[in-house]
């Protein structure tokens, strides 16, 4: 069974490459990071501040998109790791549907981020068992 997350800690580095996200446990203690890139933390920065642009950004398009062919977004999950790469998934329910799109953990955070209110984000039980050596 997924379990609720929630950014907890974006790191921005102007001097690396990889920067830093933290999902921590809704109702829990265990928090683990994610390497990402620049661009992607900073449209979740951007999301998590509310700061608007005058034009959509990547991740709002893609929102905006799904809803206007009819479908309501859902959630994202971190499914899947495998050697050392986080797998995640974009919810969006469809005529009662569950359609999942596969996307980069930080993409569908991103994502989660340009919705109003916020989407939920979970990760299965194994990728949190793996990330934290629990």
């Amino acid at each position: 069974m997924p379990v609720q997350m929630q950014l907890s800690r974006i790191i921005i580095s102007e001097i690396n490459e990889q920067q830093l996200i933290y999902l921590k446990e809704v109702e829990g203690d265990r928090q683990f990071p994610i390497l990402i890139g620049l661009f992607e933390a900073q449209a979740i920065n951007s999301g998590v501040k509310r700061i608007r642009s005058p034009r959509p950004r990547t991740h709002e398009l893609l929102v905006g998109a799904i809803e206007s062919m009819g479908g309501e977004l859902d959630s994202i999950v971190i499914s899947e790791l495998k050697d050392h790469i986080y797998f995640a998934r974009v919810r969006v329910r469809k005529e009662g549907e569950i359609i999942e799109i596969d996307s980069r953990p930080s993409d569908a955070i991103a994502v989660a981020f340009a919705c109003e209110p916020p989407l939920p984000i979970y990760v299965s039980e194994e990728v949190l068992d793996e990330s934290t050596g629990s």
